[in-house]
């Protein structure tokens, strides 16, 4: 099995993406639309929302209800990614411990986490 995009530039620095029926425009400028590295962002923390959903079914801690993520992606002088960071906020109230485990069960589940360079793993901060 195999993932497609079939992606299109015309003129510039703005790319037309088809994803199965979908469309998306990327803009490396970030002018026209979200840049490559907001896109990024994004991605990887919706990807972490069902695999943080998993993993607490999975290690006891039910029905997280309502998560938010909030993404920092620090750059460096080169303006690539040099770090990754999500505070999680969740409606469940875990414990520390359950929570520890979920974290540590979404990175094991999070097929972007998997992805990406160990030195932008993002440094996950969950609360409740």
């Amino acid at each position: 099995m195999a993932k497609e995009v079939h992606s299109t530039s015309t003129e510039g620095f703005s790319t037309q993406n088809k994803i199965r029926e979908f469309e998306t425009t990327i803009d490396a400028t970030g002018e026209d639309a979200p840049d490559t590295l907001e896109t990024l962002l994004a991605t990887y923390s919706a990807c972490f929302v069902p695999a943080l959903r998993v993993g607490s079914e999975q290690r006891g801690g039910g029905d997280l209800g309502e998560i938010e993520i909030a993404v920092t992606g620090e750059l460096n002088d080169d303006d690539k990614l040099e770090s990754i960071s999500f505070d999680v906020t969740t409606e469940a109230d875990l414990d520390d411990e359950t929570a520890a485990q979920v974290e540590e069960r979404a990175e094991e589940l999070c097929k972007v986490h998997d992805a990406l360079k160990e030195s932008l793993h993002a440094d996950v901060t969950l609360s409740s």
